[in-house]
C-alpha cells in the first residue's frame, strides 16, 4: 500500500524523522516498509499492511497513529469544518431505506447543492497520483482523497439523476412550497438485474449481491463500485454523499462473483470501524466546499440502528502488569506501559494492585484478549530491547510407548531378513471383496467413497498385499514385503501384521520363527488350520499348505499359500506365501529378556534321511519323532525336499531331511552318530506305512 510522506506529516506539529529513518522505525515496530521512492517534493512509502490491521491502517490516519506511538509524537486528526446552508436540510432531499441492517450496519448521507465540477487542485492530484489513483474531477477526487486519508470509502451521486420522488411540504419556516424527496434504497439485487459501472462495464446481478438503488434500478454495487446512471459529470449541480458500512463477507462474495476488486472493496473486506462514516463524510464535505464551492444541507441522514457500546465499559480487557513481565521476559515500568497504550488511543483505568482495565477503541477490532495488548506493548517498546535469554528447563525423557517400541522392533527384524515395508490405503474395491468371498454383513461400506476402488474398509491386509505382489512381479522376480495396519469389521478394529513372499511355505515358516524369537517368544508351535466361526466364509488358504500360528494355546495368526483359484482370479503369475498375524495379541507375549546359550566348540555332522509316507502325514509328526529319538545330540532338522511323482507308489510322498548332530561336551565319533541315526530310523519304521529309503 502506497503512502505519502508529506501527507503523513500533516498529522503532526513537529517534524517527522527522515523517510529512510521513518521506514526503519515502522519496520521495527509496526509494518515492513518494502520500498521508499522520491517523487517531486514528496516521498512514497510502500508499506506492507498486515491483514489483521486492514480495518484501521489502510489509511494515512491509521499509519500516522502508529508513527505517533513509535516516535513519541502527539498525533492529531484534523477537525472537519463546513458551513451548512440554514435554508435547506438533508432530509428535505433524500430518504434512506436499508432493507437488512446486518448487511448494512450504518448508512450516512449528506447533500451539497450548487457545486461546480471541474479539475481538482494540483496538490490533491499529486497526492492521489503518488498513492496510485487517477484524478477524475474535484468531486470524485475528494471522495478518493478522504478514503485514502481515513480508510472509509465514500461515493457521490448526482441527485438529479436519481429516479423517483415523494412530494412533501417543506418544514422550513416561511417556506410553503412542496419538496421532491428521493428514495435511496440499500437492498439485495433482483435476479437478472443489470448495472453498467462507471468504467462502462456491464454486470449481470443476482440475489447474493448488495446494491444501492433508487426506486427503479441499481445506482451502485455496494462497497465495490458506482454505476453509470448517477455519475458525476460537468453538468452536476447537486450531489448526495454516501458514507456507509457494509458487511465484509457480503462484499467479498460479490467481488469474487463479479471478478471486480477495487480500493473500496479492499477496505470493506477488512470491516472498517462504523464510527468512521460520520468523520469521513464531514471531512469530504469540507473539501468539496473548499475546491468545488456549493452549500451543504443542514444535518445528515444517518441510519445507525445498533450503535456499539461505549468502548470504555463494554469493550474492555483486563491487563495484569505482572503477566506482561512474565510473557515478555522483561520488566517495563507501569508508567511506560500506560504511556504506550494511551499513545495508541487505548484508555487505561487502574483497578487494584497490578491489575488494570483497558478500554479498546472501536477501530481496533483485532484486540480482544490480554495477549493482544501485551503484543502492542512489546512491539512499541521494541523487541530489540528485550534481551535474549536461554530458557532453563528439565529434560524429562518421554514414557516409552510399548506398542510403538515392539512395532519398531518387528520392522527392524523383518528388514534385516530382507523384507520391505509397504503402505496401502485402508480400503478395498467391490472386485477384491468378491474375490475373497468376504461376508458383506461384516464388511463396512464407506458412505461417501472417494472412488469405487475405495468403497469398503479393508477386513484384511491380504487383498492389498497380493495386489502389491501382482504389480511388483512386473519388475522383480523375488518379492518380500510386509505391512502394519488396521483392519475393520463391524464392531471390531484390530492392528495386524501381514507379509508375503514369492518363495516356499517352509521359507516363510523360518521367517516367522526368526521374528518371534527376536521378539523374545520361544513357545511357538504350528497347528493344523481350522477355520474359525469368524472365517467360515473366508476360505482363502490352500487346504494342504497352511497352518495356524500359536503361542502356548493362543492362536495369533495364520501362515500358508493362498488358494489357487484366488491366485488365478487375481492374475498373479506366482504362488505367494502369506502370513497374517494379530499384532495386538502378539505384543502381549513379547519380552526383552533373551536366553543365550553358548555355541558348541565341537564340530557338527550332517546326515540325510529320506522317508516315504502317506500323503496325509504332516511334517511335524516326523520332526517330533526325529527330535525325540535323537535326544540331546540332534541340534537341528531341516526339511529340504518334498516329492510327489509317478515313480512313487500311489498315495505316497517322499520327504528328505538334513539332520545335524552335535555335542556340547565332545567330538562325536562316526559310530556314535551311526548309532543315534539308526535309532531314529527304527522309530520311524515302527509305523508300517512309513518307509525310510536307503
Amino acid at each position: 500500500m502506497l503512502f505519502s510522506y508529506n501527507w503523513l506529516q500533516t498529522f503532526f506539529n513537529k517534524k517527522l524523522p527522515k523517510p529512510e529513518k521513518l521506514a526503519e522505525l515502522l519496520t521495527m515496530h509496526s509494518f515492513e516498509v518494502e520500498n521508499i521512492e522520491k517523487k517531486g517534493k514528496d516521498w512514497v512509502l510502500d508499506i506492507d499492511i498486515l491483514s489483521n490491521r486492514g480495518h484501521d491502517c489502510l489509511s494515512h490516519i491509521g499509519v500516522a497513529r502508529e508513527i505517533g506511538a513509535v516516535v513519541n509524537s502527539k498525533f492529531q486528526i484534523p477537525n472537519p469544518k463546513q458551513i451548512p446552508n440554514p435554508k435547506s436540510q438533508t432530509k428535505d432531499f433524500i430518504k434512506i431505506e436499508v432493507k437488512d441492517k446486518n448487511l448494512c450496519p450504518r448508512y450516512t448521507a449528506m447533500v451539497i447543492d450548487n457545486v461546480k465540477v471541474e479539475s481538482s487542485p494540483k496538490w490533491m492530484r499529486e497526492r492521489l497520483e503518488i498513492c496510485g489513483l487517477r484524478p477524475i474531477n474535484n468531486i470524485v477526487d475528494a471522495t478518493n482523497y478522504v478514503m485514502l486519508e481515513t480508510g472509509q470509502p465514500l461515493h457521490a451521486f448526482d441527485l438529479d439523476k436519481v429516479s423517483g420522488a415523494q412530494n412533501q411540504k417543506s418544514k422550513i419556516k416561511n417556506q410553503n412550497y412542496k419538496l421532491k424527496i428521493k428514495n435511496i434504497i440499500v437492498r439485495k439485487a433482483m435476479k437478472g438485474e443489470k448495472i453498467v459501472s462507471l468504467d462502462d462495464e456491464k454486470y449481470q446481478l443476482d440475489t447474493d449481491i448488495l446494491v444501492i438503488a433508487d426506486q427503479k434500478e441499481p445506482l451502485a454495487l455496494a462497497g465495490i463500485k458506482g454505476g453509470k446512471k448517477a455519475e458525476i459529470d460537468k453538468s452536476t449541480k447537486t450531489i448526495v454523499l454516501e458514507s456507509a458500512n457494509f458487511d465484509m463477507k457480503t462484499v467479498r462474495k460479490a467481488r469474487q462473483k463479479l471478478g471486480l476488486q477495487t480500493d473500496a472493496s479492499l477496505r470493506f473486506e477488512h470491516q472498517p470501524d462504523p464510527n468512521l462514516t460520520l468523520l469521513a463524510i464531514n471531512r469530504v464535505a469540507e473539501l468539496i466546499q473548499e475546491i468545488a464551492g456549493g452549500k451543504t444541507a443542514k444535518g445528515v441522514v444517518d441510519f445507525y440502528p445498533e450503535k456499539p457500546p461505549s468502548f470504555r465499559k463494554k469493550r474492555g480487557v483486563k491487563l495484569d502488569l505482572d503477566y506482561v513481565e512474565r510473557l515478555l521476559g522483561i520488566k517495563i515500568s507501569k508508567k511506560e506501559i500506560i504511556k504506550i497504550l494511551q499513545s495508541l488511543e487505548f484508555e487505561v483505568f487502574h483497578v487494584s494492585g497490578s491489575m488494570f482495565h483497558v478500554g479498546v477503541p472501536t477501530f481496533r477490532q483485532d484486540i480482544s484478549i490480554p495477549e493482544d495488548l501485551i503484543e502492542e506493548i512489546g512491539r512499541i517498546y521494541g523487541y530489540q530491547k528485550i534481551p535474549a535469554v536461554l530458557p532453563l528447563s528439565s529434560l524429562i525423557p518421554p514414557k516409552r510407548n510399548d506398542e510403538i517400541f515392539w512395532q519398531d522392533m518387528t520392522k527392524n527384524i523383518l528388514k534385516e531378513i530382507g523384507f520391505t515395508e509397504v503402505y496401502n490405503y485402508s480400503f478395498i474395491s467391490p472386485n477384491q471383496l468378491s474375490t475373497f468371498n468376504s461376508r458383506f454383513s461384516e464388511t463396512i461400506e464407506v458412505e461417501n467413497p472417494v472412488s469405487i476402488e475405495q468403497k469398503y474398509l479393508r477386513p484384511s491386509l491380504i487383498p492389498n498385499l497380493l495386489k502389491n505382489v501382482k504389480e511388483n512381479l512386473k519388475n522383480f522376480d523375488e518379492i518380500k514385503i510386509f505391512e502394519f495396519g488396521k483392519i475393520f469389521k463391524r464392531g471390531k478394529e484390530r492392528k495386524m501384521l501381514g507379509g508375503v513372499i514369492t518363495g516356499s511355505f517352509y521359507e516363510l515358516k523360518g521367517v516367522i520363527d526368526s521374528l518371534l524369537q527376536g521378539l523374545g517368544i520361544s513357545n511357538i508351535w504350528y497347528d493344523e488350520y481350522k477355520s474359525t466361526p469368524e472365517q467360515s466364509n473366508i476360505n482363502i488358504w490352500h487346504s494342504k499348505k497352511c497352518a495356524e500360528i500359536k503361542i502356548d494355546n493362543t492362536e495369533i495368526g495364520f501362515l500358508g499359500e493362498i488358494h489357487p483359484k484366488i491366485i488365478k482370479e487375481l492374475g498373479i503369475k506366482a504362488r505367494p506365501v502369506v502370513f497374517d498375524l494379530d499384532f495386538e495379541k502378539l505384543a502381549k507375549f513379547t519380552s526383552e529378556e533373551q536366553e543365550y546359550q553358548p555355541i558348541s566348540v565341537y564340530p557338527a555332522a550332517v546326515r540325510d534321511l529320506a522317508i516315504l509316507v502317506p500323503l496325509d502325514v504332516k511334517v511335524v509328526e516326523i520332526l517330533n519323532k526325529i527330535n525325540s529319538a535323537g535326544a540331546k545330540l540332534v541340534q537341528d532338522v531341516d526339511l529340504f525336499d518334498i516329492y510327489e511323482g509317478e515313480e512313487l507308489p500311489d498315495g505316497k510322498k517322499n520327504l528328505a531331511f538334513h539332520i545335524i548332530y552335535q555335542s556340547k561336551e565332545k567330538t562325536l565319533s562316526s559310530k556314535e552318530i551311526d548309532k543315534v541315526h539308526q535309532k531314529i530310523i527304527n522309530i520311524l519304521e515302527k509305523d508300517p506305512e512309513w518307509e525310510v529309503r536307503k
